[in-house]
Order: C-alpha cells, then sequence, then structure tokens
C-alpha cells in the first residue's frame, strides 16, 4: 500500500506505527479487567487512570471530566440525549446548525420524537453560524446548543468564543455541546479557556485505533447515562473499558499534539501546492468550496461539468484516495446538506469531492495529484 496516495484522512487516518505497537503489548500483557479487584485488574486501571490523564491534559482539564467511549458518534449520542433528557424539566428547545455531523443532526431529529423542539440554524456562505442569529434563537426555553467546531466536509472554523458568549449572554442556563472530533489533534484547543459543557473527540481521526473516542463533562453539568449496565467510566458510561484502545487513543494524542505545529505547516504547503497548480492548469475551470479562512487539512473542490464519483473512481485508478463528502452519508448518494447549506451552486455540488490532508502526506503527492487531475478531466468532463 506504500504507493497509494491517502487524501482521505477526514473520514479515517492510519494508525501510527509506535501506536500499534504500544497496543499490541497491551493486548498481550494488560489484559485484565480494569474494575477487578486482583492485580492485573490493578494494572489495567493505572494505565486507564494514565490514558484518562494524558487525554485530559491535551484539552487542558481535569483528568475526572474525560469519559471514554466507543467514538465520535457515541459521543455526540451521549452529550446530545444524555443532556436533553436530563434538563427537559426546564425546556424543551434545542439548537444545532444545518451543517453538522449526520450523528448530531441524527439525534436531533430522534428527540424530536421524544417531544423535544430542535432548531437547524442557518449558516453563512463561508459555512458560519452568525452571533446575531444565535442572538435571536437563543430564549428562555433553550436547553441544548450543538455546533462542530471545524467541519468535516469544508473545514470551516466556528468562532466558537463568540457563539458561546451569545449563548451565555442570553440564556446561562443553556447547555453548550461542542462536536470537535475533526478538530481535536489538528488545532489548539484549551478548554479552560473555552466555557464549554461537553466536547467530543474520537481517535481514529487522529492516527490511533477506530473504535474509541470521549466526551469531556465540565463538573456538575447535568447529563444522564444513554449506556446502563456494570457502572464504570465513573457510572456515566457502563460497559468494560477498551483498554488498547484507550492506550492507543491516549498515544496517539500525545504524538500528535506533540507534532501539531510541524503537521499543520507540512499540510498548509501541500493544500497551497495544490491550489497553486490547479488555478495554473485550469484557471477559472474549477472552484474552491472551502472557505479561505478554513482549516488546512480540508480542502472542498469542485470542477464544472465533471460528475464526483466519476473523478474520485478515475483518481483510484491512479492510487490516489479522496472522497465525495462525509464518508458517513457519502454511500447514500445523497447531495452535500453541508454545501447546500452555504448556498453553493447545484454545479459545484455535484462535482465538490473533499481532500483532506494529514502530517504523513506530501508535496510530493500534491503535485502527483495535480498531475493526474489533468489527465483524467479532459477526458471525463461532459
Amino acid at each position: 500500500m506504500s504507493d497509494i496516495i491517502y487524501f482521505d484522512n477526514s473520514a479515517t487516518t492510519s494508525v501510527y506505527p509506535d501506536v500499534l505497537s504500544e497496543m499490541n503489548e497491551v493486548y498481550l500483557k494488560y489484559y485484565g479487567n480494569p474494575s477487578s479487584l486482583h492485580k492485573m485488574g490493578n494494572e489495567a486501571d493505572i494505565l486507564l487512570q494514565k490514558s484518562r490523564e494524558t487525554i485530559a491534559k491535551t484539552l487542558n482539564v481535569p483528568d475526572n471530566c474525560i469519559y471514554f467511549t466507543s467514538g465520535g458518534t457515541e459521543s455526540n449520542n451521549w452529550a446530545i440525549k444524555g443532556a436533553a433528557r436530563a434538563n427537559k424539566r426546564r425546556g424543551n428547545k434545542i439548537i444545532t446548525t444545518k451543517t453538522e455531523h449526520p450523528s448530531v443532526l441524527e439525534c436531533f431529529k430522534y428527540l424530536e420524537t421524544e417531544g423535544f423542539s430542535p432548531f437547524f440554524l442557518e449558516v453563512s456562505s463561508d459555512g458560519l453560524i452568525s452571533p446575531d442569529e444565535v442572538r435571536d434563537k437563543v430564549d428562555a426555553n433553550t436547553i441544548l446548543f450543538s455546533f462542530i467546531l471545524v467541519n468535516n466536509e469544508t473545514g470551516s472554523i466556528q468562532r466558537a468564543q463568540d457563539i458561546i458568549r451569545e449563548v451565555r449572554i442570553k440564556n446561562p442556563k443553556t447547555l453548550i455541546h461542542i462536536d470537535a472530533v475533526q478538530a481535536y489533534g489538528k488545532i489548539p484547543i484549551n478548554l479552560s479557556r473555552l466555557d464549554t459543557d461537553l466536547l467530543s473527540i474520537s481517535s481514529h481521526k487522529i492516527h490511533g485505533p477506530k473504535g474509541c473516542g470521549a466526551l469531556y463533562i465540565k463538573k456538575n453539568t447535568r447529563i444522564i447515562p444513554v449506556m446502563h449496565g456494570g457502572g464504570q467510566e465513573s457510572k456515566f458510561r457502563s460497559g468494560t473499558e477498551n483498554l488498547p484502545a484507550i492506550f492507543g487513543f491516549a498515544k496517539a494524542a500525545e504524538l500528535i499534539h506533540e507534532s501539531m505545529e510541524e503537521n499543520r505547516k507540512r499540510i498548509r504547503e501541500i493544500k497551497n501546492t495544490i491550489l497553486q497548480g490547479l488555478q495554473k492548469e485550469f484557471g477559472d475551470g474549477f472552484h474552491v468550496n472551502s472557505p479561505e479562512d478554513s482549516y488546512e487539512g480540508i480542502l472542498n473542490i469542485a470542477f464544472p461539468r465533471v460528475k464526483a464519483q466519476v473523478l474520485m473512481h478515475h483518481l483510484e485508478t491512479k492510487n490516489i484516495i479522496v472522497s465525495i463528502g462525509s464518508a458517513c452519508s457519502s454511500r447514500k448518494n445523497i447531495q452535500s446538506h453541508v454545501l447546500s447549506a452555504m448556498k453553493v451552486p447545484k454545479e459545484n455540488i455535484e462535482g465538490a469531492i473533499r481532500l483532506s490532508f494529514s502530517g504523513m502526506n506530501t508535496v510530493e503527492e500534491a503535485f502527483k495529484f495535480i498531475q493526474a487531475v489533468k489527465e483524467i478531466i479532459p477526458i471525463i468532463r461532459y
């Protein structure tokens, strides 16, 4: 697979070799149940708590505010359903945006069947929430406000401080949840300075294993479990902890935060190389859907009179992997709800592909992508 150019890192990432190596040791040596009272259980529990401390340190929060889950989807489900149900006596209005990940949007739609009143905010052409819109829509009946920090399709970065400030002014009791799955390990997140109640993160987006994530819950936040059983994770999230994955998650978090600035510099160079190369080759014959000040690791582009899926498969024949939107919805062949909400013209939605980079990509790969697109587009353009 060494000849593969993998530009789909927003869908998932390859596991760091060091992470895989250390996970293997945990599988073979520390396989006791962290809840068991014997020696092996105690050894496993020590590793579990060290992993929790590592994740907490990357967010600058107390370690007892970190709860491990099976991934970003569970973290989002728990944050939204658990917070809404725990606070329903105070109101039933819950607010998010039209450009959220499906694991958020579907929770909001489901909660409507339980009597909650979901509201989906419009966004600007840059995919951003307007503070004026927040001020207008949050009221005394609003119990939850949820938004994605870095959009998984376009890389739009929400102005979190402005949004949170407006929510707090209108209703200080409204719980705020941030979906940081695409932001964590890629841009700095300091929760000692970001006044949020809940925040979701995931392992496999940062070169850790799949099937592991975490939810930050601020102390004294009213939230109830969605998983019931043996009372693990301080009685908040039952189920035997997946220690090898959790340990791998913590190791990946440590590694990616150590190299964050170096990664961003490399990724920025890759993105700029591609944009400059496409501009030189196609001029006005391509369109950038990602906002100018978006996260550099996600680049959403479109070619007029080109079907995105056709382009994706032609690139695949050249061992270049890209996507046509969120991996969680692309197989459904549904037009991007994110680009639609941003009022992107239909032609630029139909032809949109998403490139997403990691620190393991290279500028050489960027040049190969440009050459491949140069060869493919004239053949498939209709």
